[in-house]
């Protein structure tokens, strides 16, 4: 496949997005004691393979839309045909369901849910206010796919953190929409991105406390970064501002095994920082939006 078919699928599955993926799955798997190696493989390609699907569907279902107001978008610029990217996007669908299979039954039913979701947000995402909402079970529904792997199976700390995380996707989601739609960005979703940091205070305490601060600090002042110029007036780059916020996803899975004692410092904050750094790197050459 020449660059320009191959890009052209990047951009309709956001591939600068997959590293956060990823470390949404690392995240709930390391939450649920981690170990059981032979899922990671499984999970990793199989989440993957369903965010994709969810983008490419996204934008099949968004295409009339995409014609008057992004018509940069790979369909409307005539890069791919519709029915190919509806044809893909239901391949990857299914091809996901299939790999997360050996997961066992608690993350069928996950994964049936995460795709109910991720088809009823691509279906009214642009016409439902609550749309946001949406997004954020999606994430949720990955960190309990997620949980289900580790050794420890599914517990508490995947759950209690993925709605974490799902509120600070619903924030994300909420300024993002102003990408598409006219209008002053809304100062309220700062509350929602702030949630994962609360959720840590709330949920730690002492030395558990103590190892997650410098990891609140990092994401606090990213998230301050990301959104500063919604508060300074004047024009906004919404893109610039949720294509940090989309980076921002791997600090808050970060910060989520930060506190665990099991977790080596060492071995999480390479690991997350890496994928940062891998997410970055990617949105200067795949748009994240």
């Amino acid at each position: 496949m020449s660059a320009s078919p191959l890009r052209t699928l990047l951009v309709l599955a956001r591939g600068s997005n997959l590293p956060t993926v990823w470390s949404n799955c690392l995240a709930g798997w390391w939450l649920s004691g981690g170990r059981n190696y032979w899922k990671l493989p499984f999970l990793l390609l199989g989440v993957s393979a369903l965010y994709s699907a969810g983008m490419f569907l996204n934008d099949a279902f968004d295409a009339d839309f995409d014609k008057q107001r992004r018509p940069e978008r790979p369909i409307p610029s005539g890069k791919i045909e519709a029915e190919a990217v509806w044809r893909i996007g239901f391949s990857l669908l299914g091809a996901g369901f299939l790999l997360l299979l050996p997961l066992g039954w608690m993350a069928i039913g996950a994964t049936v849910c995460l795709i109910f979701f991720i088809l009823l947000y691509d279906f009214t995402h642009k016409f439902l206010t609550a749309s946001p909402w949406l997004m954020g079970a999606c994430r949720f529904w990955v960190y309990v796919i997620a949980g289900t792997t580790g050794a420890s199976k599914l517990n508490g700390f995947p759950i209690y953190c993925g709605v974490a995380l799902a509120l600070y996707i619903v924030g994300l989601s909420y300024v993002a929409r102003r990408e598409s739609f006219n209008g002053p960005v809304p100062h309220w979703p700062v509350l929602f991105l702030a949630a994962p940091i609360l959720s840590a205070l709330a949920m730690n305490a002492g030395a558990y406390r103590q190892h997650a601060y410098w990891v609140m600090a990092i994401l606090g002042l990213w998230i301050f970064r990301s959104v500063r110029p919604v508060f300074l007036g004047g024009p906004i780059n919404v893109g610039w501002t949720v294509t940090n916020l989309l980076a921002g996803i791997v600090f808050v899975d970060w910060l989520t095994v930060a506190p665990d004692p099991a977790a080596s410092p060492l071995t999480t904050t390479t690991v997350f920082v890496a994928l940062w750094g891998a997410t970055k790197l990617a949105q200067k050459y795949v748009p994240a939006t």
